[in-house]
């Protein structure tokens, strides 16, 4: 009887060593359908990757949001635009504040991606705004509907007579066309040295209704 019992025991270990070995050799042969799809290194992620640059840059983004409601909306043209601007400066604020709006009125969806052109016209010239560099994602504006957007200057308050504003010029993204609207912020700016532009421009957006950013 002891005999037999071994004899059970070694052909149970041997059927199990038998068994492994056949399992490494699937892993380890022709290989498992899952594993070579993981290990592909020139798939998806490589083309995700150059998507979400390219939409960073508004292009991508327009597409992407077109896709998921934009109905393969294109472009807002200047034409189609009711475009206005508003004193959004709030007292206590250390910038004064113009918030323009975008009205839909060209009677379909259209996109518009990231920033709009601004430039002021001053007694000493134009005056191009600058980028906040706020991240700027591409919006799909809906026919009769409005988007909003900041543009922040510095308050003249150094008693001087400063730089006098008239108009803003407007000119919505990748569009050529622009449109002049009364600059209905402070009368002047501070003069400056001429380093650079203090006037900043937010992506669409980037301000809410009445005036809130």
């Amino acid at each position: 009887m002891r005999v037999r019992k071994l004899t059970f025991a070694a052909l149970a270990v041997a059927a199990t060593l038998s068994l492994t070995a056949c399992n490494d050799e699937d892993l380890t042969g022709q290989g498992d359908p899952s594993a070579a799809s993981t290990a592909s290194p020139s798939g998806g992620s490589g083309s995700d990757s150059s998507n979400g640059s390219e939409k960073a840059g508004g292009q991508q983004g327009a597409g992407s949001e077109s896709g998921s409601g934009g109905g393969g909306a294109e472009k807002c043209r200047t034409d189609d635009l009711d475009i206005s601007a508003t004193d959004g400066t709030i007292g206590g604020d250390t910038e004064g504040t113009v918030v323009v709006e975008f009205k839909n009125l060209g009677g379909k969806d259209c996109v518009l991606a990231a920033y709009a052109g601004v430039d002021l016209k001053t007694g000493s010239g134009s005056l191009s705004a600058e980028r906040t560099g706020q991240e700027a994602d591409t919006t799909v504006l809906k026919d009769g509907e409005s988007t909003f957007f900041g543009v922040t200057y510095p308050m003249n308050d150094s008693g001087g007579s400063g730089v006098s504003v008239s108009a803003l010029l407007v000119t919505p993204p990748n569009e050529t066309k622009s449109f002049s609207v009364e600059w209905p912020g402070s009368n002047t700016l501070p003069v400056t040295d001429g380093s650079g532009s203090s006037v900043k421009v937010g992506p669409m957006g980037s301000a809410g209704q009445g005036g809130e950013s």
